[in-house]
């Protein structure tokens, strides 16, 4: 799904998933859109960025950690 041009209209979207999301334990909204905030966020925010970087970084070693251990047991 394309992002709108506009930065206050993706900043807008962005922070509303994220707050709404915080309100996860309602009906119809939820968890999920924490991080898909984070993400239409990161793409205006240097900080979110480099943080979105470091965990999609972090969860790769740590998949490819869980797939050499898994490799060795065989």
């Amino acid at each position: 799904m394309p992002l709108p041009r506009q930065k206050w209209l993706r900043i807008l979207i962005g922070s509303l998933l994220v707050v709404f999301g915080l309100l996860g334990f309602l009906p119809i909204l939820g968890f999920w859109m924490v991080p898909l905030g984070l993400v239409v966020l990161s793409h205006d925010s240097a900080y979110i960025r480099r943080r979105r970087r470091r965990m999609a970084v972090w969860w790769g070693r740590r998949k490819q950690a869980k797939t050499a251990a898994k490799a060795g047991r065989i």
